[in-house]
C-alpha cells in the first residue's frame, strides 16, 4: 500500500511530536560524530630484520551501526629516531579491516602471527599462522573438540612456547553429549544432529561464569603443535577448576616443559565473575602435554596420573592473577586481589607478588611468595595510593629484566608506573602534573608507546623514553605523535576546543571518630564546563554522572558518550564518591554496610560544592547513572526529591530484595548492605529480616517521594541487575503518576553496549535531559 500520502505526524515514531523529532534529528547528527572517533585497542612493536628503528601495529576498532557491531582494522607505522634524537611515525596510507577476528597474538620473536576466528555456530575454530606476506599454516578444530578460544580479557590466555613451535590457550570444553529422542522415545547411543527422525533433549542444566558468560560453563586448557595441526587437552586438571591466563614456564633441557595458569574453584555455585575480583583463585603449574624437543609429534598418551599433577603455586595467598615470567626467567610475578577475596568487596585495592622461579625445574609449591608492592592502605596527600590495575602488557619489562611498566589508576586520573619487582620501589612516570590519564600500550625497547586523553580531549598516541643522566630519579620525556587514530571532524573539534576541566577535591562533612584516617580524606570529582564566562543567569545546566561497582572509578579519559553530552551545552560534574578505586583501602571499604547514606551524602555534599563555587544553577541539575549509578541516582531523586528535574539510568539497581534472588552475584547484595558481616551472612535463602533490610537500603523504600521525570534504559538479557529490577521501579513510578519513559533493549546485557544500543540511549538520554533541562 502506498503511503507517500501520509502527513509527517503519522510518520512520527510512537511518543514523538514534531519538536522532539527536530530535536531528536539535531541531536544524532552530531553524536554519530562522536561515536565515528576510533579507539585503540591494543599495540605492538617488532624490530625489522635490518635493524632500523621498529615497526609498531595498532588494533583498531570503530562502532559500525548499520551492522551493530564494531569494526575491527589494524593500522602500521614505521618508528624513525633521527640522529638528533627526535622520534617520527611513518604510517601506512590506510587501514587494514580484520573480518571475523576474535584474537591476535604474535610470536615471541615477531615473525609469526597467531590469528584465531571463533564461530558465530556450530562451525569449527580457524586458526592460521601469518608469515611477513601470507598465511604459512591454516587448520580448523572442531566443536567436538573444543568450542570458541576465550577472547575476553578475563579468562583469556594464549601463549607461545620460547621457539615457537606450540601454543597453549584457553578455550570452552566441549559440550556434554545431550539426550536423543525420536517418536519411539529416548534414543541410546549417539544420533546425528541432521537425523531428521530424533531431536535433541535438553539435559542437566549446568551453571555457567554469569553476566556476560552465559553458556560459558568450563574454561579448559589447550595446546597446538603449529607443525602438525594436532590439538590436545592439558590433562590432570579437575572439572572443579576453572582455567585462564596461561604462560609457559622457562624450559629446562631434557626436562618436562610446565604451563602455569590462573585457576577458579567451582565445586558449588558458579557466581558472576565478570568485575568480580572477589572469587578465589590462585595460580598452578601442570605439565605440557608434550616436550619442544618432539614438538613434531605428540606426546605418547597414558602417562600415570602422578605424573600429571596439578601444583598449587600460591596456597598461602587467597588470589593470584595475570602471571608473568621474568625475561630471564629467574622469577614468576603476579597480581592478588587478596583484599578483595578477604573482605567480599567486588573489587579492591591490589598487590603485586613475586615467586623465585626453581633453575632446577624442581617445582615447590611452598616456595616463598614475596610481597613487592603491598596494597596502601591509606595514601598521604598526592602519594601512591596503591595498585589498580585491569591489565598487565603481553611484554612488560625493561631491559633491566626486573622493572616492569603498567597502568593504573590513581585517585581520579590513570597513570603509567615503574615497578621495581626486586626492590619494591614504584614511580610515577607519566608527568605527575597531569591531570589527563595515561595508559601504556606497549614497549619498544625501553621506551614506551602510550596513549593520553582527558574528557575534552580525544586519544593522543605518546612516546616516552628515559632522559639520559637522571639516574638518581629516572625522568621520562614524553614525545607528541601525529596520528590518524582518533581523528575528529572540525565539528567535533571545535566543540571539544571550547570546554575545559579540572578535578576537585571535595572535603568529607561531618567525620567521626568512628571513619578510618582514609575514609575521612577528600574524595573527588572531575568537573567539566564552557570556558565562555558565564554570568549567574546564565550558568550552564548541571549533569552529575555517577559510576557502578560501587568499587569503580570515573578516570579523566576520554569518553565519546560525555563529550557528547558536554558538547550540546551541559557542565557534567563526575563523582568519584568515597568506596571508589583509586584512593587507598581505607576509603574504599568505608563504603560497604552505608550504601544509600554515605555515597548518597558524598554526591549531595560534591553538588553543593559546586552550587557553592557559583558553577551550577540549583534549578538545573540532572543525574545520570548506571548499575549502582543507577542505584544512587534512583537514591538521590527520592531522597531529594525537589532537586533533581531529570534523570536517567542504565540497568539501575533499585530494589536489592528483589535483586539478591535473581542476580549472578548474590553475595554482591549481602556485602554492599551488611559490610564485613556480609560475606559470611550470605546465603542462597534469605531470612524475613535479610530481605527486610534490603529494601531498606533500597531506592524504592524512597519511590513515594518522587517527583523527578525518569528515563529508564534496560537490557533484556542482563544477569547482573535483571530487567525486572527496572521495570518494578519504572512500573511503581508511573502508578504514582511520575513523567516516565523506558526503553528496553532486547539483546543487551548490563553494560548495554552494542553499537546501535549505545548509540539509541545516549541520544535518548540529550534529548530527555533538553527537554527539562532548558
Amino acid at each position: 500500500m502506498d503511503g507517500s500520502g501520509a502527513s509527517p505526524l503519522e510518520e512520527m515514531p510512537l511518543g514523538l511530536d514534531e519538536a522532539t523529532a527536530e530535536e531528536f534529528s539535531s541531536q544524532s547528527k552530531l553524536l554519530q560524530e562522536f561515536i565515528n572517533i576510533s579507539s585503540i585497542d591494543k599495540a605492538w612493536t617488532f624490530k625489522p630484520h635490518n635493524g632500523k628503528g621498529s615497526q609498531a601495529m595498532f588494533a583498531i576498532s570503530q562502532p559500525n551501526l548499520l551492522a551493530n557491531k564494531k569494526r575491527k582494522h589494524i593500522l602500521s607505522s614505521h618508528i624513525l629516531k633521527e640522529s638528533n634524537g627526535s622520534i617520527s611515525f611513518q604510517w601506512a596510507p590506510f587501514p587494514i579491516e580484520m573480518t571475523g577476528v576474535s584474537i591476535m597474538v604474535p610470536s615471541p620473536s615477531g615473525s609469526k602471527l597467531l590469528v584465531v576466528r571463533n564461530s558465530e555456530n556450530e562451525s569449527p575454530t580457524q586458526f592460521e599462522i601469518w608469515g611477513a606476506s601470507q598465511v604459512e599454516k591454516e587448520f580448523h578444530v572442531p566443536h567436538s573438540t573444543h568450542g570458541s578460544v576465550y577472547s575476553d580479557g578475563w579468562f583469556e590466555g594464549i601463549s607461545w612456547n620460547s621457539n615457537e613451535t606450540l601454543i597453549a590457550y584457553v578455550a570452552e570444553e566441549p559440550a556434554p553429549a545431550k539426550p536423543t529422542f525420536s517418536g519411539l522415545g529416548f534414543k541410546k547411543g549417539d544420533s546425528t544432529d541432521k537425523d531428521c527422525s530424533s531431536w535433541k533433549g535438553q539435559g542437566d542444566w549446568e551453571e555457567d561464569w554469569g553476566e556476560s558468560y552465559c553458556g560459558k560453563r568450563q574454561p579448559a586448557l589447550f595446546v597446538t603443535n603449529i607443525n602438525s595441526g594436532e590439538v590436545r587437552g592439558v590433562e590432570g586438571i579437575g572439572k572443579s577448576l576453572s582455567v585462564g591466563q596461561v604462560v609457559w614456564a622457562p624450559s629446562t633441557k631434557g626436562l618436562h616443559h610446565y604451563l602455569v595458569f590462573v585457576g577458579w574453584s567451582s565445586n558449588g555455585r558458579k557466581l558472576g565473575i565478570k568485575y568480580c575480583y572477589n572469587r578465589p583463585c590462585a595460580l598452578y603449574a601442570v605439565r605440557a602435554p608434550f616436550h619442544d624437543s618432539e614438538a613434531n609429534e605428540l606426546h605418547p598418551k597414558g602417562k600415570a596420573s602422578e605424573d600429571l599433577c596439578v601444583l598449587n603455586l600460591t596456597q598461602s595467598i587467597s588470589s593470584a592473577f595475570f602471571p608473568h615470567f621474568s625475561p630471564d626467567g629467574k622469577f614468576l610475578v603476579f597480581l592478588s586481589a587478596k583484599s578483595s577475596v578477604d573482605s567480599g568487596a567486588h573489587s579492591a585495592t591490589e598487590s603485586l607478588h613475586r615467586i623465585d622461579w626453581p633453575t632446577g625445574g624442581m617445582l615447590d609449591p611452598s616456595s616463598e611468595i614475596f610481597d613487592v608492592v603491598p596494597v596502601v592502605m591509606c595514601a598521604e596527600d598526592d602519594c601512591f595510593p596503591g595498585l589498580y590495575c585491569s591489565c598487565f602488557l603481553s611484554k612488560p619489562w625493561l631491559s633491566d629484566g626486573y622493572t616492569m611498566i603498567l597502568s593504573s589508576f590513581w585517585r581520579s586520573t590513570q597513570v603509567i608506573l615503574s615497578v621495581n619487582v626486586l626492590s619494591g620501589n614504584v614511580a610515577q612516570i607519566s608527568p605527575t602534573d597531569s591531570i589527563f590519564s595515561w595508559n601504556a600500550l606497549t614497549l619498544d625497547g625501553d621506551n614506551i608507546v602510550a596513549v593520553c586523553s582527558s574528557p575534552i580531549d580525544v586519544p593522543q598516541i605518546k612516546y616516552g623514553h628515559l632522559v639520559e643522566g637522571s639516574s638518581t630519579v629516572p625522568a621520562w620525556s614524553w614525545t607528541d605523535i601525529s596520528s590518524p587514530i582518533s581523528r575528529c571532524s572540525e565539528q567535533v573539534r571545535t566543540l571539544l576546543s571550547s570546554l575545559q576541566f579540572g578535578v576537585m577535591k571535595i572535603p568529607v562533612k561531618g567525620v567521626s571518630e568512628n571513619l578510618s584516617k582514609g575514609a575521612g580524606k577528600p574524595f573527588e570529582a572531575i568537573f567539566v564546563s564552557s570556558k565562555s564566562k558565564k554570568n549567574d543567569a546564565c550558568v550552564l545546566p548541571l549533569i552529575v554522572v555517577l559510576h557502578g561497582g560501587p568499587h569503580s572509578v570515573s578516570v579523566s579519559s576520554f569518553s565519546k558518550s560525555l563529550a557528547f553530552l558536554s558538547s550540546i551545552g551541559y557542565s557534567l560534574l563526575i563523582v568519584n564518591y568515597r568506596g571508589s578505586l583509586g584512593f587507598g583501602e581505607e576509603a574504599l571499604q568505608s563504603l560497604p554496610g552505608k550504601i544509600g547514606s554515605q555515597d548518597v551524602n558524598d554526591v549531595l555534599n560534591a553538588i553543593d560544592h559546586v552550587i557553592d563555587m557559583g558553577l551550577a544553577d540549583p534549578s538545573k541539575i540532572a543525574v545520570l547513572g548506571g548499575s549502582h549509578g543507577g542505584f544512587l541516582t534512583t537514591h538521590l531523586i527520592g531522597q531529594e526529591p525537589d532537586k533533581f528535574v531529570a534523570a536517567a539510568v542504565r540497568n539501575p539497581v533499585c530494589n536489592l530484595a528483589l535483586m539478591v534472588g535473581t542476580t549472578d552475584i548474590p553475595d554482591w547484595c549481602y556485602v554492599e548492605t551488611f559490610g564485613s558481616e556480609g560475606k559470611s551472612l550470605f546465603t542462597e535463602a534469605p531470612s524475613v529480616e535479610h530481605l527486610h533490610l534490603f529494601y531498606s537500603k533500597s531506592p524504592i523504600s524512597h519511590l513515594s517521594k518522587v517527583k523527578t521525570p525518569t528515563l529508564f534504559l534496560l537490557g533484556a538479557q542482563d544477569l547482573r541487575v535483571p530487567v525486572s529490577n527496572g521495570l518494578q521501579y519504572a512500573r511503581s513510578l508511573k502508578e504514582k503518576g511520575a513523567e516516565v519513559k523506558v526503553i528496553v533493549f532486547p539483546s543487551d546485557i548490563h553494560g548495554i553496549d552494542k553499537p546501535q544500543s549505545d548509540f539509541e540511549s545516549f541520544l535518548n538520554i540529550g534529548v530527555w535531559f533538553r527537554k527539562y533541562c532548558k
